[in-house]
């Protein structure tokens, strides 16, 4: 497996696939949570956040086989969200891998301290949500923080399905 920041001159072929297996793999993953078919992201944020020098990706056997957007919030703290490893490949630590990689990253950067933020619906579970509050925790991350999605991101509000907060997870990178 090789992982690497996309480099701002990314051919848009590769933001491209890159913005469909996020949108694929949030599809299944937030199944439930919003109203019809709300796709992640689109080609056209993809390709600002790699402008930005913010996509890192995952390669196996020179396939795409994952994806994760890394973001420094402030002096001390990175942050990694969009996470997203081929469903056929599932097994493989893509995701583990992905995640290293980003706090590795944002070590380097000064960073220390990590944040995720998890989208969960306030009245029910949602099996791949708990999946992944329960990874999240096996990789040393804790829950910081719970914000009502509609006060944040009011303009995402009149998407959802159901009442939703969102997690935001920290991780001391020292």
């Amino acid at each position: 497996m090789e992982i690497e920041l996309l480099p701002p001159s990314a051919e848009a072929a590769v933001i491209e696939r890159v913005t469909g297996l996020v949108n694929q793999v949030y599809a299944e993953s937030e199944k439930g949570l919003w109203q019809g078919s709300t796709d992640r992201t689109s080609v056209d944020e993809m390709t600002g956040f790699v402008a930005a020098g913010e996509i890192a990706v995952a390669f196996v056997g020179g396939d795409l086989a994952g994806s994760v957007r890394i973001q420094r919030l402030d002096d001390a703290t990175g942050e990694f969200g969009m996470l997203a490893a081929d469903p056929a490949r599932r097994g493989l630590g893509i995701g583990r891998e992905l995640v290293r990689f980003a706090e590795r990253a944002s070590r380097a950067a000064g960073c220390r301290e990590m944040q995720l933020e998890l989208l969960v619906p306030r009245a029910w579970t949602h099996p791949s949500k708990q999946f992944l509050a329960e990874w999240y925790g096996r990789l040393g991350y804790r829950v910081t923080h719970r914000a009502d999605l509609a006060e944040d991101y009011p303009h995402l509000a009149p998407s959802l399905a159901t009442p939703c907060d969102f997690l935001i997870y920290r991780k001391d990178l020292g």
